[in-house]
């Protein structure tokens, strides 16, 4: 009988040959829209169904082939996901530089500040990819968390028959993402913003399909919270500045410091609330569970996963990658206490999201970031740059934590070979590192920087930013932290308010409003095959225009 666990049967030629290339397109895809809207929903479904047709080409239906291409096709996109909730902030606090007045070329930023962000980013991939390993058999085998990303990638598989409707939806609307994309950015033949005004109230609207795609895909109710947000800040702002009679400057920035400061407070509070609401669950759980073998009805507990033997050759090598992460963070500068404690940090936030992810689907690796490095800074002293490297090796390993176990969830249920896809995930995890090291210095170097002038809001950097630099006023930030806790506790999605709020200048809670109205329509009329094909076309509409527009950044570096 052939051992899942030791062999890897189900790694072949065609699933590396498809995962490398795969790796790098979803990873640069990920970066621009991480950055362009500060949100990045799951790839795992859109890379699924492009493993599936891609197989098709090579004539090949074998479910777990297929699973472990699409496990390496997404590893990279919670790495680009995980550097850009985090780095941003070194141009937020001015401690990197995009300065092309100075006559700074793209060669020389992109030498500059490629060598650190590439040792973050492996250093997360490695100890990233050896906690999932370790987390694996507990996660899914015995706790048996629910991963539902990774149930609804086992289910598309296994629905392979209905996939070449799925491709053709999905590349149909990737196609018109990118015609948009480049008819906007490149020939300037469609503006990329609308502005309008009720009663009396400026608004703008983005002309993105990326955003209405990532509404589509977070669902109606988060963007009803993304639209509360931004209309919070749009309404405070226009009244207060109907009441600063004439003196507009000077209310303009102080309201700008306060809804900052709020904004950040509600989604650290929402993220300590989130992990209130683990540690509760998990100590209520415990006092409540029953003996072993047995459940409450005192029917045999038997598992929906059958365990499988320990590859302890795995195990040592993992083992071995952890030391390595370890020496990166001393390369990047880290002395060895700060590096000791970086290791610790990592493997308890690694197992917090890891959690989390399974019960609920939602990821937010920025936040755990940010604890380790308060945690690190209460115990030693490390400089600002230090602590954004901090923040980001956490939240790429975080990331990881999320993507890899839902792999591991949809191997678990297609019966494929951990050991395959813990291999796959490695070599998609090397290229994504390398790719959105290049990807994220690009983009940026081409938009001049952060901000909103520069058209890249980086929301969750700011956290991070505000935790290494300051927190503006505390009392303001007190109250909106336990604001953002509380509402947390009482189900509200506090982190997509604050989201909404920083974002509000940006035109994007219109069109991603619209996705949402879009997905809650669907979900009324239409049959279970059609709803499938609103999020393919969804996901069609994010990658192409994250696609089209990270290669016209990277284009723009060599004019």
């Amino acid at each position: 009988m052939n051992n899942h666990k030791t062999s890897t049967n189900h790694l072949t030629w065609r699933a590396v040959a498809l995962a490398i290339p795969g790796a790098i397109l979803i990873t640069a895809s990920s970066s621009y829209v991480a950055l362009r809207a500060s949100a990045l929903p799951w790839p795992t479904i859109f890379v699924t169904v492009l493993a599936i047709v891609v197989m098709r080409m090579f004539g090949r239906r074998d479910v777990n082939e297929i699973n472990v291409a699409s496990t390496g096709m997404t590893a990279g996109a919670m790495v680009a996901g995980g550097l850009v909730f985090t780095l941003p902030g070194l141009f937020i606090t001015g401690i990197w530089k995009v300065d092309k007045s100075a006559g700074q070329t793209a060669g020389a930023f992109i030498r500059q500040h490629f060598p650190a962000v590439m040792l973050i980013a492996l250093g997360g991939v490695l100890i990233g990819t050896t906690l999932c390993w370790f987390f694996r058999k507990r996660n899914i085998e015995q706790m048996e968390l629910s991963y539902p990303i990774g149930k609804a990638a086992a289910a598309t598989i296994s629905a392979g028959e209905s996939g070449g409707k799925r491709a053709l939806v999905l590349f149909g609307s990737l196609a018109l993402a990118a015609v948009i994309t480049l008819l906007r950015d490149q020939f300037h033949l469609i503006p990329a913003f609308a502005a309008f005004s009720i009663a009396g109230i400026p608004l703008s609207l983005q002309i993105s399909p990326m955003a209405i795609g990532i509404g589509s895909l977070i669902g109606f109710s988060s963007t009803v919270y993304w639209m509360v947000g931004a209309a919070i800040t749009t309404l405070g702002r226009f009244i207060l500045l109907r009441m600063a009679a004439g003196n507009w400057a000077d209310a303009e920035t102080s309201f700008a410091g306060w809804n900052l400061t709020t904004a950040i407070a509600l989604m650290v509070g929402a993220g300590a609330g989130t992990l209130i609401r683990f540690l509760y669950g998990s100590f209520k759980k415990g006092r409540t569970q029953v003996p072993r073998g047995s459940k409450a009805g005192g029917k045999p507990q038997t598992s929906k996963t059958p365990p499988v033997t320990q590859n302890k050759g795995v195990g040592l090598f993992s083992l071995i990658l952890v030391a390595v992460a370890f020496v990166l963070s001393i390369v990047l500068g880290l002395k060895i206490l700060p590096a000791i404690l970086l290791m610790a940090g990592v493997f308890f936030a690694a197992m917090m999201s890891s959690i989390i992810t399974g019960q609920t689907g939602i990821n937010p690796m920025e936040i755990f970031g940010i604890i380790v490095l308060l945690a690190i800074r209460i115990a030693v002293n490390v400089s600002a740059a230090h602590a954004f490297f901090i923040a980001a090796i956490v939240a790429v390993a975080c990331g990881y934590a999320g993507d890899m176990m839902n792999d591991y969830k949809a191997g678990a249920i297609l019966r494929t070979n951990p050991t395959a896809q813990y291999i796959i995930e490695l070599i998609g995890g090397a290229f994504g590192a390398l790719t959105a090291s290049i990807a994220i210095l690009a983009i940026i170097y081409s938009a001049g920087g952060i901000g909103a002038e520069a058209g890249l809001p980086a929301a969750q950097a700011h956290s991070v930013a505000a935790m290494v630099q300051g927190i503006g006023d505390p009392a303001i930030f007190v109250v909106g932290a336990v604001a953002g806790c509380l509402l947390t506790l009482l189900n509200i999605p506090a982190m997509i308010v604050g989201i909404g709020m920083m974002l509000a200048g940006y035109g994007l809670a219109i069109p991603i409003f619209i996705g949402g109205l879009i997905e809650w329509i669907t979900r009324r009329v239409l049959t279970e095959e059609g709803q499938q094909s609103v999020q393919m076309s969804a996901a069609g509409l994010l990658g192409g225009e994250g696609l089209t527009g990270t290669i016209l950044a990277i284009i723009g570096l060599f004019r």
